[in-house]
Protein backbone atom coordinates (compact mmCIF):
# COMPACT_ATOMS: atom_id res chain seq x y z
CA UNK A 1 0.00 0.00 0.00
CA UNK A 2 1.57 3.24 -0.56
CA UNK A 3 1.24 6.00 1.35
CA UNK A 4 -2.26 8.68 0.05
CA UNK A 5 -3.88 5.42 -0.98
CA UNK A 6 -7.50 5.46 -0.86
CA UNK A 7 -7.34 1.79 -0.41
CA UNK A 8 -9.68 0.62 2.13
CA UNK A 9 -8.91 -1.34 5.35
CA UNK A 10 -10.78 -3.51 7.76
CA UNK A 11 -10.74 -2.71 11.40
CA UNK A 12 -12.59 -4.85 13.65
CA UNK A 13 -13.69 -3.24 16.47
CA UNK A 14 -15.27 0.22 17.20
CA UNK A 15 -13.82 0.41 20.76
CA UNK A 16 -11.08 2.53 22.24
CA UNK A 17 -8.12 1.76 20.15
CA UNK A 18 -9.58 0.59 17.13
CA UNK A 19 -11.75 4.18 17.04
CA UNK A 20 -8.92 5.95 17.38
CA UNK A 21 -6.71 4.22 14.68
CA UNK A 22 -9.60 4.81 12.45
CA UNK A 23 -9.38 8.44 12.94
CA UNK A 24 -5.37 8.03 11.59
CA UNK A 25 -5.93 6.06 9.11
CA UNK A 26 -8.74 8.61 7.87
CA UNK A 27 -5.33 11.24 8.43
CA UNK A 28 -3.31 8.99 6.14
CA UNK A 29 -5.76 9.04 3.28
CA UNK A 30 -6.35 5.22 3.98
CA UNK A 31 -10.23 4.76 4.07
CA UNK A 32 -11.06 2.99 7.78
CA UNK A 33 -14.07 -0.24 7.44
CA UNK A 34 -15.27 -0.21 10.89
CA UNK A 35 -16.81 -3.93 11.45
CA UNK A 36 -18.30 -4.59 15.04
CA UNK A 37 -21.30 -6.38 16.55
CA UNK A 38 -21.45 -3.62 19.17
CA UNK A 39 -21.31 -5.45 22.39
CA UNK A 40 -18.95 -3.26 23.60
CA UNK A 41 -17.96 -0.80 20.78
CA UNK A 42 -20.26 2.55 20.12
CA UNK A 43 -21.89 3.01 16.81
CA UNK A 44 -21.15 7.03 17.40
CA UNK A 45 -16.97 5.96 17.67
CA UNK A 46 -17.51 5.29 14.05
CA UNK A 47 -16.72 8.80 12.31
CA UNK A 48 -14.14 8.50 9.57
CA UNK A 49 -15.14 5.80 7.54
CA UNK A 50 -18.05 3.43 6.85
CA UNK A 51 -19.64 1.38 9.32
CA UNK A 52 -20.40 -2.65 9.08
CA UNK A 53 -22.38 -4.44 11.38
CA UNK A 54 -21.27 -8.05 12.49
CA UNK A 55 -19.58 -10.37 14.60
CA UNK A 56 -16.39 -11.48 13.88
CA UNK A 57 -16.97 -15.34 14.40
CA UNK A 58 -19.40 -14.87 11.55
CA UNK A 59 -16.92 -15.80 8.97
CA UNK A 60 -19.51 -15.22 5.83
CA UNK A 61 -20.13 -11.67 7.27
CA UNK A 62 -16.60 -10.44 7.19
CA UNK A 63 -15.91 -12.16 4.04
CA UNK A 64 -18.93 -9.71 2.08
CA UNK A 65 -17.40 -6.90 4.08
CA UNK A 66 -14.44 -7.58 2.77
CA UNK A 67 -15.27 -8.14 -0.84
CA UNK A 68 -18.15 -5.13 -0.39
CA UNK A 69 -14.90 -2.23 0.04
CA UNK A 70 -12.38 -3.97 -1.78
CA UNK A 71 -10.43 -4.35 1.59
CA UNK A 72 -6.33 -4.45 1.30
CA UNK A 73 -5.81 -5.15 4.70
CA UNK A 74 -7.73 -6.06 8.46
CA UNK A 75 -6.69 -4.50 11.45
CA UNK A 76 -7.89 -7.24 14.55
CA UNK A 77 -9.10 -5.22 17.73
CA UNK A 78 -12.59 -7.03 18.51
CA UNK A 79 -12.70 -8.56 21.26
CA UNK A 80 -12.86 -8.67 25.37
CA UNK A 81 -9.92 -7.46 27.19
CA UNK A 82 -11.30 -7.53 31.18
CA UNK A 83 -7.97 -9.45 32.91
CA UNK A 84 -10.65 -10.43 35.69
CA UNK A 85 -13.45 -11.49 33.84
CA UNK A 86 -11.32 -13.37 32.05
CA UNK A 87 -10.53 -15.50 35.06
CA UNK A 88 -14.24 -16.08 36.27
CA UNK A 89 -15.64 -16.93 32.40
CA UNK A 90 -12.32 -18.19 30.33
CA UNK A 91 -15.03 -20.39 28.01
CA UNK A 92 -16.47 -16.97 26.66
CA UNK A 93 -13.06 -15.59 26.18
CA UNK A 94 -11.93 -18.45 24.62
CA UNK A 95 -14.70 -18.32 22.26
CA UNK A 96 -14.83 -14.60 21.27
CA UNK A 97 -10.76 -14.19 21.08
CA UNK A 98 -9.87 -17.31 20.15
CA UNK A 99 -12.74 -18.92 18.11
CA UNK A 100 -13.41 -15.02 16.80
CA UNK A 101 -10.13 -15.09 15.60
CA UNK A 102 -10.05 -18.29 14.36
CA UNK A 103 -13.08 -17.15 12.10
CA UNK A 104 -11.63 -14.30 10.81
CA UNK A 105 -8.35 -15.24 9.61
CA UNK A 106 -10.73 -17.99 7.78
CA UNK A 107 -12.26 -15.10 6.04
CA UNK A 108 -9.12 -13.29 5.43
CA UNK A 109 -7.68 -16.09 3.66
CA UNK A 110 -11.15 -16.91 1.55
CA UNK A 111 -10.59 -13.89 0.39
CA UNK A 112 -6.71 -13.85 -0.32
CA UNK A 113 -6.64 -10.31 1.85
CA UNK A 114 -2.57 -9.98 1.74
CA UNK A 115 -2.52 -8.59 5.66
CA UNK A 116 -3.33 -9.10 9.22
CA UNK A 117 -2.89 -6.65 12.16
CA UNK A 118 -3.06 -7.96 15.40
CA UNK A 119 -3.90 -6.05 18.42
CA UNK A 120 -2.41 -8.03 21.24
CA UNK A 121 -0.73 -7.45 24.21
CA UNK A 122 1.74 -7.54 27.37
CA UNK A 123 -0.08 -9.93 28.87
CA UNK A 124 1.45 -12.38 26.84
CA UNK A 125 4.35 -12.31 29.04
CA UNK A 126 2.79 -13.18 32.30
CA UNK A 127 4.92 -12.12 35.65
CA UNK A 128 8.58 -11.29 35.44
CA UNK A 129 10.97 -10.20 36.88
CA UNK A 130 12.61 -8.68 34.53
CA UNK A 131 12.92 -4.33 34.09
CA UNK A 132 12.01 -3.64 30.56
CA UNK A 133 10.50 -6.80 28.95
CA UNK A 134 11.76 -7.80 25.02
CA UNK A 135 9.92 -9.45 22.27
CA UNK A 136 12.20 -12.49 23.69
CA UNK A 137 11.29 -12.77 26.96
CA UNK A 138 9.46 -16.09 27.85
CA UNK A 139 5.66 -16.37 27.29
CA UNK A 140 3.87 -17.25 30.55
CA UNK A 141 0.39 -15.46 30.66
CA UNK A 142 -0.62 -15.47 33.97
CA UNK A 143 -4.30 -14.99 32.72
CA UNK A 144 -7.12 -16.53 30.55
CA UNK A 145 -6.94 -13.36 28.75
CA UNK A 146 -3.16 -13.36 28.14
CA UNK A 147 -3.88 -16.72 27.06
CA UNK A 148 -6.30 -16.07 24.15
CA UNK A 149 -3.53 -13.63 22.86
CA UNK A 150 -0.68 -15.78 22.84
CA UNK A 151 -2.91 -18.00 20.83
CA UNK A 152 -4.31 -15.52 18.71
CA UNK A 153 -0.59 -14.28 17.55
CA UNK A 154 0.76 -18.41 17.07
CA UNK A 155 -2.41 -18.83 14.79
CA UNK A 156 -1.65 -15.29 12.50
CA UNK A 157 1.70 -16.54 12.73
CA UNK A 158 0.95 -19.67 11.48
CA UNK A 159 -1.44 -18.65 8.84
CA UNK A 160 1.42 -16.15 7.51
CA UNK A 161 3.59 -19.18 7.05
CA UNK A 162 1.13 -21.35 5.14
CA UNK A 163 -0.82 -18.51 3.22
CA UNK A 164 1.25 -15.67 2.43
CA UNK A 165 -0.28 -13.27 4.61
CA UNK A 166 1.65 -10.83 5.85
CA UNK A 167 1.08 -10.17 9.73
CA UNK A 168 1.97 -8.22 12.52
CA UNK A 169 1.15 -8.55 16.38
CA UNK A 170 1.34 -4.94 18.08
CA UNK A 171 1.71 -6.10 22.24
CA UNK A 172 0.97 -2.70 23.68
CA UNK A 173 1.34 -2.79 27.47
CA UNK A 174 -1.10 0.25 29.01
CA UNK A 175 -3.34 2.08 26.38
CA UNK A 176 -4.22 5.47 28.08
CA UNK A 177 -5.05 8.65 27.05
CA UNK A 178 -7.89 10.11 24.24
CA UNK A 179 -8.06 12.21 20.85
CA UNK A 180 -6.32 15.34 21.58
CA UNK A 181 -9.77 17.00 20.51
CA UNK A 182 -12.09 14.97 22.41
CA UNK A 183 -14.24 13.76 19.69
CA UNK A 184 -13.34 9.95 20.30
CA UNK A 185 -12.26 8.33 23.71
CA UNK A 186 -12.18 5.58 26.88
CA UNK A 187 -15.32 4.74 26.83
CA UNK A 188 -15.70 0.47 28.32
CA UNK A 189 -18.43 -0.67 30.41
CA UNK A 190 -17.56 -1.49 33.18
CA UNK A 191 -14.25 0.89 33.38
CA UNK A 192 -11.36 -0.93 34.44
CA UNK A 193 -8.46 0.90 33.45
CA UNK A 194 -6.80 3.08 36.42
CA UNK A 195 -6.57 6.25 34.80
CA UNK A 196 -10.28 7.28 33.76
CA UNK A 197 -11.43 5.75 37.39
CA UNK A 198 -8.75 7.58 39.15
CA UNK A 199 -10.38 10.83 37.64
CA UNK A 200 -13.87 10.36 37.86
CA UNK A 201 -12.68 9.71 41.60
CA UNK A 202 -11.25 13.05 41.77
CA UNK A 203 -14.67 14.12 40.14
CA UNK A 204 -17.15 12.72 42.24
CA UNK A 205 -15.82 11.89 46.04
CA UNK A 206 -19.41 9.28 46.17
CA UNK A 207 -16.66 6.88 43.31
CA UNK A 208 -14.77 4.40 44.98
CA UNK A 209 -11.17 3.74 43.73
CA UNK A 210 -9.62 0.46 44.98
CA UNK A 211 -5.98 -0.07 44.84
CA UNK A 212 -5.01 -4.21 44.25
CA UNK A 213 -2.13 -4.90 45.91
CA UNK A 214 0.16 -2.38 47.99
CA UNK A 215 2.73 -4.96 48.93
CA UNK A 216 4.35 -5.98 45.20
CA UNK A 217 8.14 -6.01 45.02
CA UNK A 218 7.77 -2.75 43.88
CA UNK A 219 9.11 1.02 45.30
CA UNK A 220 5.87 1.69 46.72
CA UNK A 221 4.55 -1.75 46.81
CA UNK A 222 1.67 -0.80 43.60
CA UNK A 223 2.11 -2.45 40.59
CA UNK A 224 4.38 -0.65 37.76
CA UNK A 225 2.70 -0.54 34.47
CA UNK A 226 3.97 1.27 31.15
CA UNK A 227 0.98 3.48 29.86
CA UNK A 228 1.26 4.53 26.32
CA UNK A 229 -1.01 7.08 24.72
CA UNK A 230 -3.84 6.13 22.23
CA UNK A 231 -2.97 8.43 19.55
CA UNK A 232 0.57 6.74 20.22
CA UNK A 233 -0.84 3.25 19.56
CA UNK A 234 -2.47 4.43 17.04
CA UNK A 235 -0.13 5.25 14.60
CA UNK A 236 2.30 2.04 14.70
CA UNK A 237 -1.02 0.18 13.73
CA UNK A 238 -0.83 3.06 10.26
CA UNK A 239 2.86 2.22 10.72
CA UNK A 240 1.94 -1.72 10.43
CA UNK A 241 -0.19 -1.41 7.65
CA UNK A 242 2.29 0.71 5.46
CA UNK A 243 5.47 -1.19 5.98
CA UNK A 244 6.66 -2.74 3.56
CA UNK A 245 7.10 -6.43 4.06
CA UNK A 246 7.17 -9.73 2.04
CA UNK A 247 4.52 -11.80 1.81
CA UNK A 248 4.52 -15.15 4.91
CA UNK A 249 6.71 -12.48 7.23
CA UNK A 250 4.96 -12.18 10.83
CA UNK A 251 6.82 -9.88 13.32
CA UNK A 252 5.57 -9.38 16.89
CA UNK A 253 6.45 -6.04 18.41
CA UNK A 254 6.02 -4.18 21.91
CA UNK A 255 4.60 -0.78 22.11
CA UNK A 256 5.58 1.37 24.83
CA UNK A 257 7.69 3.96 26.46
CA UNK A 258 10.38 1.81 28.09
CA UNK A 259 9.34 3.53 31.68
CA UNK A 260 7.02 2.37 34.34
CA UNK A 261 5.08 4.45 36.73
CA UNK A 262 3.19 2.95 39.88
CA UNK A 263 -0.42 3.39 40.82
CA UNK A 264 0.31 6.26 43.08
CA UNK A 265 2.28 7.59 40.87
CA UNK A 266 -0.98 7.52 38.07
CA UNK A 267 -3.40 9.04 41.25
CA UNK A 268 -0.48 11.85 42.24
CA UNK A 269 -0.44 12.75 38.56
CA UNK A 270 -4.58 13.33 38.78
CA UNK A 271 -4.41 14.81 41.70
CA UNK A 272 -1.67 17.30 40.59
CA UNK A 273 -3.81 18.07 37.21
CA UNK A 274 -6.78 18.39 38.93
CA UNK A 275 -5.98 20.37 42.09
CA UNK A 276 -8.26 17.33 43.92
CA UNK A 277 -7.36 14.92 46.23
CA UNK A 278 -8.68 11.38 45.76
CA UNK A 279 -9.47 8.74 48.41
CA UNK A 280 -8.88 5.35 47.48
CA UNK A 281 -9.09 2.30 49.52
CA UNK A 282 -6.85 -0.68 49.73
CA UNK A 283 -7.68 -3.98 48.13
CA UNK A 284 -6.29 -7.78 47.64
CA UNK A 285 -4.13 -8.02 44.73
CA UNK A 286 -6.35 -9.21 41.11
CA UNK A 287 -5.48 -12.91 40.42
CA UNK A 288 -3.37 -12.41 37.17
CA UNK A 289 -1.89 -9.00 37.92
CA UNK A 290 1.80 -9.11 37.27
CA UNK A 291 3.61 -6.77 39.76
CA UNK A 292 5.76 -5.32 36.41
CA UNK A 293 5.30 -4.72 32.92
CA UNK A 294 7.49 -2.38 31.32
CA UNK A 295 8.16 -2.84 27.62
CA UNK A 296 11.72 -2.62 25.75
CA UNK A 297 10.21 -0.78 22.45
CA UNK A 298 13.57 -0.32 20.47
CA UNK A 299 12.38 -3.11 18.43
CA UNK A 300 9.60 -0.93 17.50
CA UNK A 301 11.17 1.84 16.43
CA UNK A 302 13.84 -0.25 14.39
CA UNK A 303 11.13 -1.94 12.46
CA UNK A 304 8.56 0.07 12.16
CA UNK A 305 10.30 3.41 12.71
CA UNK A 306 7.78 3.57 15.47
CA UNK A 307 8.40 5.63 19.16
CA UNK A 308 5.84 6.92 21.79
CA UNK A 309 5.68 10.95 21.10
CA UNK A 310 2.87 11.38 23.11
CA UNK A 311 3.24 9.32 26.24
CA UNK A 312 4.05 11.54 29.13
CA UNK A 313 2.43 10.81 31.99
CA UNK A 314 1.44 14.20 32.38
CA UNK A 315 0.00 14.43 28.36
CA UNK A 316 -1.88 11.23 29.08
CA UNK A 317 -3.65 12.75 32.06
CA UNK A 318 -4.47 15.88 30.46
CA UNK A 319 -5.77 14.45 27.36
CA UNK A 320 -8.43 12.12 29.22
CA UNK A 321 -9.23 14.72 31.37
CA UNK A 322 -10.70 16.65 28.04
CA UNK A 323 -12.57 13.38 27.08
CA UNK A 324 -13.89 12.96 30.60
CA UNK A 325 -14.72 16.64 30.79
CA UNK A 326 -17.73 15.51 28.38
CA UNK A 327 -17.76 12.21 26.83
CA UNK A 328 -19.77 11.82 23.76
CA UNK A 329 -20.52 8.70 24.29
CA UNK A 330 -20.31 6.44 27.46
CA UNK A 331 -23.42 7.63 29.19
CA UNK A 332 -23.55 4.78 32.09
CA UNK A 333 -19.68 6.01 33.20
CA UNK A 334 -20.00 9.98 32.44
CA UNK A 335 -18.45 11.68 35.40
CA UNK A 336 -20.02 14.77 36.62
CA UNK A 337 -18.84 18.04 35.89
CA UNK A 338 -16.98 19.84 38.23
CA UNK A 339 -15.74 23.44 38.74
CA UNK A 340 -12.32 23.69 36.93
CA UNK A 341 -12.73 20.88 35.22
CA UNK A 342 -13.65 22.76 31.45
CA UNK A 343 -10.59 25.05 32.14
CA UNK A 344 -8.06 22.09 32.79
CA UNK A 345 -9.79 20.16 29.70
CA UNK A 346 -9.82 23.61 27.36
Amino acid sequence: MNEGSDRAVLVTGAGYVGSHTAKALHARGIVPVVFDNLSSGYREAVRWGPFEYGDIRDTAAVISAIEKHSISAVIHFAGLIEVGRSVARPDLFWDVNVIGTLRLLEAVKLTRTPRVVFSSSAAVYGHTDLARISEAAPKHPASPYGDTKLAGERMIEAQCAAYGLTGFALRYFNAAGADTGALIGEAHEPETHLIPLAIAAALDQSRALTVFGDDFATPDGTCLRDYVHVNDLAAAHVAAVLAKRPAGSFEALNLGTGVGHSVREVIAAVQAALGRDISFSRGPRRTGDPPILVADPSLAQQNLGWKAEHSGLDEIVRDAMRWEAAPAYGVGRRPPRATGLAAVAA
